[in-house]
């Protein structure tokens, strides 16, 4: 090939590459703009969790408002959202009692706190975590509250991981600080062991008695604990993040469904029976879910295309149905009044 031929091949091949790296980036502008004429709107305004029939959930949309705590009528959950000042990492709250886990940028975790807040998100209480936050639940009348945080490892699918679960009493601000501290009866026997962690907290509605994961020796159990007693006893096993029904006799959880890979499916039990039922959502849910009613639960899913977004979905808790988006980009989802 002559010198001659080969610039002109060479030019060729510049102006092709020109013309595919232009369309890739008239494609990517495209996309972004119809991702954001699709994102919900969100205002700034007033947010209370005294709120009457109201949805409250952490905002995942990009913008100004992003990881804040937003509100929309439960009637009309992809309505516009109304932006509080506060923002979360994971938030959760019930009869006018919020918490709301901040987390500081970085690796270092120094900044990271549970922060209390009343109905009009003011903060009661503020307490240092010991890692990353992860899952946030407060008791039906508001008087606790608790936080798991991952201590070492970033997913409950990790080889080795590490969480730190701490209950707080908005009451006396009486702060348990590592429930690995309670004791433990596995399968009817006192039990011991150096791997023991606790996570996943949901309470019920007496004021002492919680349901939580406890992982050890390479299983997974559901626990019913007490507060008052110090002490957790084993339920079942495989049973991850549990959430307990507003009537208070099924909890909805998350089953490992392949050994060795981070892929769960959405079971609830009835803790009449210890009868357990796999519900329609057979995508992998790596999450706490909420009752938003006896009926029907919600959980977060990665958004289509994203790394660090989550849509909310439902399922109906009885088996029954389909999944259902119930809004877009968002997360730690609520159910208000």
């Amino acid at each position: 090939m002559t010198r001659s031929r080969r610039l002109l091949v060479l030019a060729l091949a510049v102006v092709l590459l020109a013309g595919a790296g232009a369309a890739l980036v008239l494609r990517a502008a495209a996309r972004a703009d119809r991702t954001q004429e699709g994102d919900p709107t969100v205002a700034q305004g007033p947010v209370t969790l005294a709120r009457h029939d109201g949805l409250a959930f952490l905002n995942a949309a990009q913008g100004p408002h992003r990881g804040a705590l937003v509100s929309v009528p439960a009637a009309a959950p992809r309505a516009a959202r109304t932006a509080s000042g506060l923002t979360c990492r994971r938030f959760h709250a019930a009869a006018g009692t919020g918490v709301c886990l901040n987390s500081s940028p970085g690796a270092l975790a120094q900044d990271n706190r549970a922060v209390i807040v009343d109905a009009e998100l003011r903060t009661q209480r503020s307490f240092p975590l010991a890692g990353t936050p992860s899952r946030a639940r407060v008791s039906p009348s508001g008087r606790f509250a608790a936080w798991t945080v991952f201590v070492s490892g970033e997913s409950y699918g990790a080889a080795f991981f590490s969480t730190r679960t701490a209950i707080v009493d908005t009451r006396t601000w009486a702060l348990e600080p590592d429930l690995e501290k309670f004791s433990v009866v596995l399968d009817g026997r006192p039990y011991s062991a150096a791997d023991v962690n606790l996570w996943g907290v949901t309470f019920a509605g007496d004021d002492d008695t919680f349901y939580a994961t406890l992982g050890t020796g390479g299983q997974t159990y559901l626990v019913r604990g007490s507060v008052a007693r110090r002490s957790v006893t084993t339920l079942a096993r495989n049973v991850e993040c549990p959430s307990l029904s507003p009537d208070g006799t099924r909890v909805a959880y998350k089953k490992r469904v392949m050994r060795g890979a981070s892929l769960w499916r959405e079971h609830v039990l009835d803790l009449r029976t210890l009868r357990e039922q796999p519900l329609a959502e057979r995508r992998s849910v790596d999450d706490q879910a909420l009752w938003l009613d006896d009926r029907t639960l919600a959980y977060a899913l990665p958004a289509e295309g994203s790394v660090d977004t989550t849509d909310l979905w439902t399922v109906p808790a009885d088996g029954t149905g389909a999944p259902g988006i119930l809004t877009p980009a968002a997360s730690s989802p609520t159910r208000l009044g």
